[in-house]
């Protein structure tokens, strides 16, 4: 079955909730339908996703991890550079280049739902009397020492940290919301700090130590505090 890559609905996808499926809340192999950007598990045969597009003529989905597009319910890989602005979105990358550039470029930037915003000026959407916490988070990504470190994914992405200890997930979430903030290609205007704020919540009702420091970046799960030798 061919299948056209026109009835990607880019108006709709959000890719800052947490990566669970719809229906099992599993964070395994996960997919997105980028038709109606739904969560499901899998794309075998008996999966939540390839049954998602039997019934819906849903075809076009993306692995959340991997990145990778396939058509369901054939099941092949589609491979289109027009899909590239989508990986983007989910997964923003920064050259040193562009990174010692940001604070230089005043340049207001169009989304793709037609709003102009400034790339590290970016709403966060209030989540349930969150706004406090918006309020930390948006002044530390815009401590350029601290921005710089986290917009360098390989910053932080093997740290090694002791089996069952989940505070490297706070690292991993708080780098990924900066360099969401920071993306002048995203979908529109405002980011949702679900993710961050599970990380947070998650780290909390753990029994791991309340500290975790990697170089020069210290974050303290109660209060955030950043320390720039």
């Amino acid at each position: 079955m061919e299948v056209s890559i026109a009835c990607i609905t880019r108006s709709i996808l959000d890719f800052d909730f947490e990566k669970l499926c719809s229906i099992t809340l599993s964070n395994n192999n996960v997919y997105a339908c980028l038709v109606c950007a739904k969560y499901f598990q899998g794309r075998g045969q008996k999966s939540y996703a390839f049954t998602h597009s039997v019934k819906t003529d849903h075809h076009v989905f993306i692995n959340l991890h991997t990145l990778q597009f396939y058509c369901l319910p054939d099941n092949y890989e589609i491979i289109d550079s027009s899909l590239d602005d989508i990986k983007y979105v989910l997964d923003p990358t920064y050259t040193k280049e562009h990174i010692q550039q940001l604070d230089k470029n005043a340049k207001l930037v169009r989304a793709y739902d037609g709003t102009l915003y400034l790339p590290g000026i970016v709403s966060l959407n209030n989540i349930k009397a969150n706004d406090y916490c918006n309020v930390i988070l948006q002044a530390l990504i815009n401590v350029s020492p601290l921005r710089n470190f986290f917009l360098e994914e390989e910053n932080y992405a093997n740290i090694r940290v002791a089996p069952g200890d989940i505070m490297v997930n706070l690292v991993k979430r708080f780098g990924e919301l900066v360099r969401k903030l920071w993306n002048p290609k995203n979908f529109k205007a405002h980011v949702l700090p679900h993710e961050m704020l599970q990380a947070v919540v998650k780290c909390k009702k753990s029994n791991i130590p309340r500290q975790f420091t990697k170089d020069k970046c210290v974050i303290v799960d109660d209060d955030i505090k950043t320390l720039l030798g």
